[in-house]
């Protein structure tokens, strides 16, 4: 459950933990050297006071500390080097491979990747096919997921920052080693803080339960 103030202080900011989410009420405050502490610790925080709780736990963690990452056969050689770039970075990084070049499923793939995710067990997933279009049609069968395929560090902004996704895909014959390299920090770094946008993740959440009950 979010925690929530009507004035962040510096104190309090040196309190929680980093890639917390956090609620303000409406006309609350966040003092000049909170706001700096805030950003340093990437932590999000729901400022008008119309974002519930419950939605405001949708948010993907800003600080992230470990990436779920699997591909196909065709992004064997891209997911190696995202994967030592990232562990170079301090991530830990959990290689679910494949290693080998016999062919693989892409939705083999991306599930155990989604799974990882949804369940907790890592705080943000990347997974790489051929076009990155699979992948992220697979992840988003898995109930709290949001892939999404990106091929500029501009859509894999806009995808944290607005859409809160939780898993990338990329797509290795789309896209160069030092584009991919580009796209993925640009994504892990991006967080998620407007109230509009955390909202409008409660409506996703909310489609999946009605999807699921029209199902039973």
């Amino acid at each position: 459950m979010a925690k929530r103030f009507d004035i962040i202080t510096e104190t309090d900011a040196r309190t929680l933990d980093r890639g917390e989410t956090v609620t303000l009420s409406r006309f609350g405050h966040v003092t000049p050297l909170a706001a700096d502490t805030l950003r340093e610790r990437r932590i999000t925080v729901a400022r008008d006071g119309g974002v519930a709780e419950d939605d405001a736990s949708l948010v993907p963690r800003a600080d992230i500390r470990t990436v779920a990452m699997a591909s196909d056969h065709t992004g064997v050689t891209l997911r190696q080097a995202l994967v030592l770039a990232l562990r170079q970075r301090g991530l830990a990084v959990h290689d679910q491979g494949t290693h080998g070049r016999e062919p693989v499923d892409y939705p083999d793939v991306a599930a155990g990747v989604a799974l990882a995710v949804a369940r907790g067990e890592a705080d943000a997933g990347i997974v790489i096919d051929g076009a990155g279009i699979g992948s992220a049609i697979a992840a988003n069968k898995v109930p709290g997921i949001r892939a999404v395929m990106a091929m500029t560090p501009t859509v894999a902004r806009y995808s944290r920052e607005h859409n809160g996704a939780n898993v990338l895909t990329l797509g290795a014959t789309l896209v160069s080693e030092a584009e991919a390299r580009e796209i993925v920090t640009t994504w892990l770094t991006t967080p998620m803080r407007e109230p509009r946008y955390i909202r409008r993740l409660a409506k996703l959440r909310d489609l999946e339960r009605r999807a699921a009950d029209a199902g039973r």
